[in-house]
């Protein structure tokens, strides 16, 4: 059946009727709330379970608290049963659902050397509180099992330190990205400096800097031979804490498991060697040095040959952050490394006790058994820890931490132009990379041209420059990127990108002109063709017009329809770009001049006609066969302008005294201020143009409306 002991924190409890027991916490201190300095404080409630039946005691406020346990009487006694707990927010006010208590925590192996040490639940972070309250659910069929003797619900306020007290009094508030500085031990004459490691130590927040009384720790430290191994764990309770408390639940956790019993476990000091919070701080666990193979209380029989490295919160149905694993993977790397130890190998421990892991894998104290040099707490012990994710995560930890570098590729070149398979440079570039390694783990990168190192930057960057030199040609650039473990594979450097680099800009075969093309006239538009051509000696990538109006022409479009107004000069400015980014601009004048029909040389006989819809409101008209107009002018490009009918008969046009067409100007629609004949030279030069009237059977008559050309 199932067994139920309730606790709720205050005096005279009732339930069922009638008084079904009490609790009253032990003397403690008091101490406020807020941002004032206040120490560290423990304090307990006995637990009592009910001989029958179910009992549930209401709930009372009590003093503040922010990270709670269970223990009982007997060291290595295992609680059989569920132990849960729900508590009251100081903020809400609000009561939280319950939450499961790990209660498959390691026993302390030297259990029977430490008068009073007692059983206990993993810690569990739940923020400041005021109320708790607690059930032991414990089902065994039987109804005459109960529960461990000694039951207490032991409570920690983490207290706020001086230094947490002046920097609440600050406008700014607390940077969770903040890195702190490194704060090793120096060697004594009875602690000498540890090994140096392979790779670099990593920041870690020092005891003194999270604020540990180390008079709750007075037993000296004990020191294994070496590292052989590191153990990953997780605390468990709570991922919603800000990083702003990580050092209070370093506190907590500390307080908890060396506070005296019953108040706590009795422990000597802080089970784990380092912890790390969910931003990526790594805080000093256990004392006697982050630099020496300090002897811990993490992993039950496989504590003397390795350390243990707890990721705070709870990582069951979610994994730690990456920030978290990178700091897991830097320390477990520095640690390991001080013994020439990989972080990917695999490594001979020998077991402390006789037990099972969660897989079930059998242990006899004494034996040697393989385990990965980053192993999880489950691996070495019957428990959940560190949570079926962050065990999934445990390869990527091992990757980032051993090396080499994963991931690398080359995201973009800027200074430089990709055409096909080759990227063109007038010389300097810029090249940007990215991994799937942290940069923390990465000790350098290296830019590669032609195999050669020409630039090196640290690992935490993402891009590096170098330039080219001018004309020098084809190039193979690459980047490399080195471990900080200092090993490189065939896919530490990225594929060869061909770049080329090239100075000389792009030259105008033909420089842009107008030339009049067919189509109406408009005083403030003239039909035009623009046309050039540009060449480059590697590779042309484009045409642009920035005046008289804009256009982007590819490289190899030579003309283009455009308009232009008459009676007034216009640049046509153009600039052709080659692929490295070389430019050339050719900006020539041009002026479109009309020269109406009265500025003509007259033969034969013509008629004035007036409308709106001829060239300055006017033009001649003639039917008479051989009746001519003859216009002198100085231009580069010349186009007649006329009216257009049904009845509309033929001309004849002269160049120069040559007879060069027979136009016919009959249309099935009526159109005016029309360009139908069209001549260009290569340069500027005086030219005559002669329109002579042919006297077309049936439709003898053309209207002129005078003569276009640009000067």
């Amino acid at each position: 059946m199932k067994r139920r002991a309730w606790l709720t924190l205050g005096a005279v409890v009732l339930g069922g009727g009638g008084i079904a027991g009490y609790a009253v916490a032990s003397p403690s201190t008091d101490g406020a709330g807020g941002s004032a300095e206040r120490p560290v404080k423990v304090y307990n409630l006995g637990l009592k379970a009910p001989e029958t039946g179910e009992r549930e005691l209401p709930r009372t406020e009590t003093k503040q608290f922010s990270l709670l346990g269970i223990s009982w009487t007997g060291a290595t006694k295992k609680l059989d049963g569920k132990a849960q707990v729900r508590t009251r927010s100081v903020d809400t006010g609000t009561w939280s659902s319950w939450q499961d208590l790990e209660t498959d925590a390691d026993p302390v192996e030297d259990a029977d050397e430490r008068a009073g040490a007692r059983g206990a639940s993993e810690p569990l972070w739940v923020g400041p509180s005021d109320g708790v309250e607690v059930q032991v659910v414990h089902e065994d069929g039987t109804t005459s099992a109960g529960l461990p003797s000694g039951l207490k619900v032991n409570l920690v306020d983490p207290g706020v330190t001086a230094a947490e007290a002046d920097a609440a009094t600050e406008p700014a508030a607390y940077a969770e990205d903040v890195t702190p500085s490194p704060s090793a031990p120096s060697p004594t004459a009875t602690t000498p400096a540890g090994p140096a490691s392979n790779v670099p130590e990593p920041p870690i927040v020092s005891r003194a800097d999270w604020g540990a009384d180390e008079s709750l720790s007075p037993d000296p430290s004990e020191y294994n031979a070496d590292v052989k191994a590191v153990f990953v764990h997780h605390t468990a309770g709570s991922n919603d804490y800000t990083c702003a408390e990580s050092a209070s639940i370093v506190r907590a956790i500390y307080a908890y498991h060396t506070a005296p019993a019953p108040n706590g476990n009795g422990w000597n000091d802080l089970g784990y060697n380092f912890l790390v919070d969910k931003c990526g701080t790594i805080f000093e666990g256990r004392k006697g040095g982050v630099d020496q193979p300090v002897l811990g209380a993490h992993t039950y029989g496989w504590n003397r040959e390795s350390a243990g490295i707890a990721v705070i919160g709870e990582y069951t149905a979610a994994g730690a952050s990456n920030a978290a694993l990178t700091s897991v993977a830097r320390i477990a790397a520095w640690k390991l490394g001080q013994y020439g130890v990989d972080p990917a190998s695999t490594v001979q421990l020998k077991a402390g006790a006789t037990q099972k892991n969660l897989a079930g894998t059998s242990f006899t104290s004494g034996s040697s058994y393989p385990f990965s040099a980053i192993s999880g707490h489950r691996d070495g012990y019957a428990t959940e820890c560190p949570g079926n994710s962050l065990y999934g995560q445990l390869p990527t930890i091992r990757a980032w931490a051993a090396g080499p570098v994963q991931g690398l590729k080359v995201t973009s070149l800027t200074g430089a132009t990709l055409s096909g398979s080759t990227y063109w440079t007038k010389g300097a570039i810029t090249v940007k990379w990215s991994t799937t390694t942290p940069g923390s783990l990465i000790s350098k990168f290296e830019l590669l041209v032609d195999g050669n190192v020409v630039t090196t930057v640290p690992g935490t960057a993402t891009s590096a420059n170098t330039t080219l030199a001018a004309g020098s040609g084809s190039h193979k650039v690459a980047v490399r990127a080195v471990h900080q473990s200092g090993k490189t594979d065939e896919k530490s450097t990225t594929t060869a990108l061909t770049v080329v680099a090239d100075t000389t800009a792009p030259v105008f075969a033909t420089t842009p002109r107008i030339t009049l093309r067919t189509g109406t006239v408009e005083t403030a538009a003239v039909p035009v063709t623009l046309g050039w051509k540009a060449t480059d000696a590697q590779a042309l990538k484009q045409v642009s017009l920035t005046s008289p109006t804009t256009a982007t022409f590819g490289p190899t479009i030579t003309s283009s329809n455009r308009t232009a107004k008459s009676g007034a000069a216009s640049t046509w400015s153009m600039t052709a770009y080659d692929i490295a980014g070389n430019t050339r601009t050719s900006s020539p004048a041009f002026t479109p001049l009309i020269l109406q029909e009265t500025s003509a040389t007259k033969s034969g006989t013509w008629t004035s006609r007036s409308s709106s819809s001829y060239l300055g409101g006017k033009s001649y008209s003639s039917g008479s066969r051989n009746a001519s107009l003859t216009w002198t002018f100085t231009g580069r490009s010349a186009a007649w302008v006329v009216s257009r009918a049904s009845t509309s008969g033929q001309a004849y046009v002269y160049v120069d005294g040559t007879k060069v067409a027979t136009v016919d100007l009959k249309s099935s629609t009526t159109k005016y201020r029309q360009a139908i004949w069209t001549k260009s030279w290569s340069s500027s030069a005086q030219h005559k143009i002669k329109i002579v009237v042919v006297g077309t059977s049936g439709r003898p008559t053309i209207t002129t409306d005078g003569l276009v050309y640009v000067k």
